[in-house]
């Protein structure tokens, strides 16, 4: 198995190579038009929370976390998915975080947490977490036995994977771990699959139906563990969409994918 292959998504999509560029142009048009109050949630530059207010009073806050592998992109790249929520009526944040190699996984888990209760401190009401890919584990990070959010979890109502990396055993064998420096021992410490499942959390996984046979798998995995700890996880694969694609539905209010984050 070539695992390094498995998780590569550009060389298998179409014009693969031409997704960051357009994300960023979309994502600076959208704060050009709706620009967000930056919350500080750490020393170091990275450690920022965009936060997008919709007119008049929020019905909750929506936190959604960006992927990269844990090693690429930050916040900025990712404003235009805040669109769909927003027009819902909800508080969106996007928060940055400190990037492999210089964090580690665990380490990037914790950061997250303290930017999701510093958003929360900000936003009465219900709390949702979204994620795409690397930020799939990182936000049912939280809420897994376990998680990271203290008292403050007590307000998710719900958490939505998409695409996520559940089981972070196969990045091992993988080039990229040469900056995520995973061991066995975090590797499974980190991994969604191998936690136990939230109580009165909703949990939805999305992932596209087009996508590498890995992710499939992953969404798969978890959600057949999940149940068979006496959770409910709802599995979406949604056809025609890949890796890159998936994600499109957060800019819109009235899709399939908005409503599973905020319906």
């Amino acid at each position: 198995m070539n695992w390094d292959d498995a998780f590569a998504n550009a060389p298998h999509i179409p014009g693969g190579s031409e997704y960051p560029a357009r994300w960023a142009a979309k994502a600076a048009a959208f704060r050009a038009l709706v620009p967000p109050v930056v919350l500080e949630y750490g020393s170091h530059p990275r450690e920022r929370v965009d936060l997008f207010r919709p007119e008049g009073e929020p019905r909750g806050l929506v936190v959604f976390v960006h992927g990269g592998f844990w090693r690429a992109f930050d916040q900025g790249d990712w404003s235009h998915l805040a669109a769909g929520a927003l027009a819902r009526g909800w508080a969106v944040a996007l928060p940055g975080y400190v990037l492999a190699p210089e964090a580690r996984i665990a380490a990037i888990g914790q950061g997250i947490a303290r930017a999701v209760r510093l958003a929360a401190g900000a936003v009465a009401g219900p709390v949702r977490l979204a994620g795409h890919s690397a930020g799939g584990q990182l936000v049912l990070r939280q809420v897994s036995a376990g998680g990271l959010l203290g008292t403050m979890g007590e307000r998710v109502e719900r958490v939505v994977s998409i695409s996520g990396v559940h089981d972070l055993r196969p990045l091992l064998r993988t080039g990229m771990n040469a900056d995520l420096r995973l061991d066995l021992g975090e590797a499974r410490a980190e991994s969604p699959a191998l936690m136990e499942p939230p109580e009165g959390v909703g949990v939805r996984l999305w992932v596209g139906a087009a996508e590498r046979p890995e992710f499939l798998r992953q969404s798969r995995l978890l959600a057949m563990i999940w149940e068979g700890l006496g959770a409910a996880p709802r599995l979406t694969e949604e056809a025609e969409r890949h890796h890159f694609d998936v994600i499109e539905g957060l800019e819109r209010a009235g899709s399939p994918l908005t409503e599973a984050v905020c319906g």
